[in-house]
């Protein structure tokens, strides 16, 4: 079956441009001088900062109260944080995030559409999580809006209808993470970090999601959503009296209990650096994260803040060391940046970027570069105070808005901070020195014991990072941190890209049966950011295509190609192909074109073995006669074909590498296999799933069809 190049065109423009275009920002401005962004604004004075105050008080069932009066405008915001441990969710992974989404899908006395109506109908906002619940209205709807939240809090039903349709809803969401370099970045650091017998090691897969019962989300909620360990935030126009009254009313009936306390064994940093490689075929840029867990590093930490000075001056802003050498010298990357986190269980460091698959052993070598400076050579007395005034600003603007009062307010009663904590930040800040920096440098960076983790395409850049591990051997893991092959072992003697070709032909049917077919005639399913369509293609070898795709029946855009003439159609707007135009389209007018790759004009590599959902596929590269070259994956033992990557402009400015996996292969004519499912990614923030509904070759097809007036 044809790839859907021309397909994924179409649904990226018009009504199906689904992200959003950014307005042109390059024009010159010929009244600055080039280099302007070289130099720095001269910094001002730190500004002084007054921090506003806040009530707490506690209820009769151990819930916390706090409270910020803000009466600057007539809306109040409510939050009741469950301050319950990392929960172990072994191979069920992600039952806790669901059970915070069931929470607010139904209670005993109201459904999830009753609920969405109540708090459309007082203009609030409202959701829940594994952590509690988040609310917000203008004043006068505050009880309204507390009604709601008592009652999704005290009495959630957690309907079985509404778990399976979140079950779904979240497999979907979860077909990402196998493709997003970023998220898989997150993932496999997770599991490197803190291994996956941590609560912050597990990584939630399509495996763990079926798993996961109502009864472990009901569990959940029975066990930790206790008031004793809970705290009422509430910010706005309302004062400390009003929300004890309110306190009382909505949540004094929730009953306290006793919640488990659970241990964990803190995590063993790396000993030495390790290179971990994650491949992402047809990447043209390589995710770099250099990072490992932080023992030890509690909020509250008197390393703390010259900690958060030496990050800044590493990579925590935009004119960090990190950011000026890969960004402003070098233009290996759009952004680089570093952080260095506080947990109450195990801190983490992560220096992190996406560069160019050429630059990435290079940008590599200026990571570690930049960290060992910084625990060598101290910092200047202006670039420190660069860092502290910049510091002190983003202290003093966040204090702008209420909610970070409580926030403060929060932090302290549950990490036990001192309660002039945040009113000493400055007076912590402006004592950090230099020597300091450096002494945090060699406590907290350590370049020669990290994971070396990049995300990006094996064949281009995995060889050139060897060096940088310590023995020399590369470690290879899947999108969610599970140690695989580095090689899917060698290519069996004898074998060709031309063999490796003939064998799909033959597992499909046959070369002689395939040049038989002489039309196509498909309906397809297809779900494109949640987003249901069909897709109607015909093809009529050599030179005859119809494609049309509806949503919910209804006709939304249209292609047709009749012999040396082509239009798009789209909410009836009629648009002729140009010459360019139809060209590229023909390219659709195929038939098991694997079949073309053995003639005149195409070139074949055979690349290697690699692991492709876990087996061992041959990769073979084409070369077309316009010089476009595919990347394509046969399974090894059956032949089929398996995945394939092609480079397609679909609207971001350069092309981006289009992956399709194919699946599910059924006969579809005596002898005649076809692939009945197709994963798309790299066209859209999600993956595209496409199924094939039925399919009909060299059936009667009326030629009116393809009539372009």
């Amino acid at each position: 079956m044809k790839s859907y190049k021309l397909l994924l065109g179409l649904l990226m423009s018009g009504v199906f441009l689904f992200t959003m275009c950014t307005p042109k920002t390059g024009q010159k401005m010929s009244s600055m001088p080039e280099d302007f962004r070289k130099h720095a604004p001269e910094a001002g004075p730190a500004p002084q900062i007054k921090i506003g105050k806040y009530d707490m008080f506690s209820m009769p069932n151990g819930l916390k109260v706090i409270v910020v009066e803000n009466h600057k405008l007539p809306k109040v915001s409510f939050q009741v944080f469950v301050d319950a441990p990392p929960v172990p969710e072994g191979d069920a992974a992600g039952f806790v995030s669901m059970a915070g989404s069931m929470l607010s899908r139904g209670t005993t006395s109201r459904s999830k559409a009753e609920i969405d109506e109540a708090v459309d109908f007082i203009g609030a906002s409202f959701s829940s999580s594994s952590s509690g619940l988040y609310g917000s209205s203008l004043t006068k709807h505050k009880e309204a809006l507390l009604d709601i939240m008592s009652d999704v809090l005290l009495h959630p039903s957690f309907p079985q209808d509404e778990f399976e349709k979140l079950k779904k809803q979240t497999l979907s969401g979860l077909a990402q993470a196998k493709t997003d370099p970023n998220t898989i970045a997150g993932n496999v650091s997770d599991v490197l970090n803190y291994g996956k017998d941590h609560p912050y090691g597990e990584v939630q897969t399509e495996e763990s999601t079926e798993r996961i019962t109502l009864d472990l989300c009901k569990n959940y909620y029975n066990t930790f959503f206790k008031p004793n360990i809970s705290y009422l935030v509430v910010v706005g126009d309302i004062n400390a009296a009003e929300v004890k009254t309110l306190a009382q009313k909505y949540f004094g009936d929730w009953s306290r209990g006793d919640v488990p306390e659970l241990k964990y064994k803190d995590p063993v940093p790396p000993s030495e650096a390790r290179v971990c490689f994650v491949d992402k075929p047809g990447a043209v840029q390589s995710v770099i994260n250099v990072t490992y867990p932080v023992n030890s590093f509690a909020p509250g930490n008197p390393d703390a803040m010259p900690a958060r000075v030496m990050n800044t001056v590493f990579g925590g802003y935009f004119r960090s060391r990190l950011n000026n050498n890969l960004r402003e010298d070098k233009a290996y990357t759009y952004g680089a940046r570093s952080r260095l986190s506080t947990d109450p269980l195990v801190g983490e460091f992560k220096a992190y970027a996406s560069v160019r698959n050429e630059v990435t052993d290079s940008a590599m070598v200026q990571f570690l570069y930049e960290m060992n400076r910084l625990r060598t050579e101290p910092v200047g007395e202006d670039e420190l105070r660069l860092v502290k005034n910049y510091l002190s600003g983003s202290f003093g603007r966040s204090l702008e808005r209420p909610e970070t009062i409580a926030r403060f307010a929060l932090n302290i009663a549950r990490y036990h901070l001192p309660e002039n904590y945040y009113e000493t930040y400055l007076e912590r800040l402006e004592a950090v020195t230099a020597e300091q920096i450096m002494a945090m440098a060699q406590k907290y960076l350590h370049p020669d014991q990290a994971y070396l983790l990049v995300v990006g395409n094996k064949g281009e850049v995995a060889d050139k990072l060897a060096t940088f591990d310590s023995d020399g051997q590369i470690e290879y893991y899947d999108a969610f941190g599970n140690p695989v092959a580095a090689s899917a072992g060698e290519i069996p003697a004898g074998m060709t890209a031309t063999k490796v070709v003939e064998n799909y032909l033959r597992a499909i049917g046959g070369k002689d049966k395939i040049k038989t077919i002489k039309s196509l005639d498909a309906k397809v399913s297809l779900e494109m950011s949640g987003m249901p369509f069909e897709e109607h293609r015909i093809i009529v070898l050599p030179d005859k295509y119809y494609s049309s795709v509806s949503m919910n029946g209804q006709e939304m855009q249209k292609q047709l190609i009749n012999g040396d003439k082509g239009v798009f159609e789209q909410m009836g707007q009629v648009q002729p192909m140009d010459e360019a135009s139809l060209a590229e389209a023909k390219k659709e007018i195929a038939l098991f074109e694997e079949a073309d790759y053995l003639g005149d004009g195409y070139q074949l590599t055979l690349d290697g073995l690699e692991i492709v959902e876990g087996k061992p596929a041959y990769q073979v590269t084409v070369t077309q006669p316009d010089g476009e070259k595919i990347v394509l994956y046969f399974d090894k033992e059956s032949g089929l074909k398996v995945r394939q990557v092609a480079f397609q402009n679909v609207g971001t400015g350069e092309p981006v590498p289009i992956v399709q996996n194919f699946s599910d292969y059924r006969e579809v004519a005596p002898g005649i296999m076809m692939p009945f499912k197709l994963e798309i990614s790299g066209a859209a923030a999600q993956p595209i799933q496409l199924k094939l509904l039925d399919v009909v070759l060299n059936g009667e097809i009326d030629d009116a069809l393809f009539e372009i007036k």
